[in-house]
């Protein structure tokens, strides 16, 4: 039986490996382009470089328009302005939004989740005529706030859900000990039900941070200005008609994923409570 275990276990631990392989492949490969010296794409199965330079990396930093300005200062800027607003707006909107329709009951109330989960259900692409329109009657055309103000109603309704999941997990028997103790509803919402839903607040304000940090169809076209380009708008310059730079578009691509894999390490011990907690009661 203990040798019967020891295989088994050793199966295990190299079925798992070789997973991790197929699984990292890709990434490796992608740095292998970003670390090269030329701007060729390689056929090589060999994951690894045969020399290493980082030419590509500054490239991309160093990048300047035609008028001098330094164009991945002004374009990173412009990711981390239009993810944390939108992150922070469609939360606001989303917490009290969810927190009303867990707890109260009103008319319209089903039909309302039902139409939110409804618009989940068409493509960003299918949007952008009648949302290009409306920004060009607000003058919010080729602005961040016009990018801030799409990005935020988009994830409304997966923020709504995510976090009503979660509030309908909190028993309300600890509200009502707080209003007997004299809060009002407002501070139970801030001083109860805030602090305890923590877990679901940071997944959900990551999801929105990484759809604003990633999307690129709305932003490419509702922006010109490449100086107000997001970052991975700022990527397609590298990729022409007739010639593909991929070793700059490679060390691109790991520069703007390295903001989101520091927010998945640093909020990582809340994905999984929040995650788990806000879908087994809805």
């Amino acid at each position: 039986m203990k040798q019967r275990s020891w295989w088994t276990l050793a199966a295990i631990h190299a079925g798992l490996s070789v997973m991790c392989v197929v699984a990292l492949y890709p990434v490796l490969w992608v740095l292998k382009l970003a670390l090269s010296d030329t701007q060729s794409l390689s056929l090589s199965l060999n994951p690894l470089p045969t020399s290493i330079t980082l030419d590509h990396f500054r490239d991309v930093v160093l990048a300047t328009d035609p008028k001098g300005r330094w164009l991945f200062g002004r374009q990173l800027f412009a990711s981390i302005a239009v993810s944390g607003a939108t992150t922070l707006v469609g939360l606001s909107l989303a917490v009290t939004a969810a927190y009303a329709i867990s707890r109260f009951r009103f008319p319209g109330k089903q039909t309302g989740l039902q139409v939110l989960l409804v618009t989940q259900m068409f493509p960003a692409t299918l949007m952008l005529v009648p949302l290009y329109r409306i920004l060009q009657a607000l003058g919010l055309v080729d602005t961040l706030a016009g990018l801030v103000l799409v990005y935020a109603t988009s994830s409304l309704p997966f923020c709504v859900w995510m976090l009503k999941g979660y509030f309908d997990t909190i028993p309300r028997e600890l509200e009502e000990a707080a209003l007997m103790d004299g809060a009002s509803h407002w501070q139970v919402f801030v001083k109860v039900v805030l602090p305890l839903a923590r877990p679901a607040l940071a997944v959900t304000a990551l999801f929105s941070f990484m759809n604003a940090w990633n999307e690129f169809i709305l932003a490419a076209t509702l922006l010109n200005d490449a100086a107000r380009f997001t970052l991975p708008v700022a990527l397609q310059r590298f990729v022409g008609e007739y010639k593909t730079e991929w070793g700059s578009f490679a060390a691109g691509a790991l520069i703007v994923s390295a903001p989101v894999m520091a927010l998945f390490f640093g909020l990582q011990k809340f994905l999984v409570g929040g995650l788990t907690a806000g879908a087994v009661k809805g």
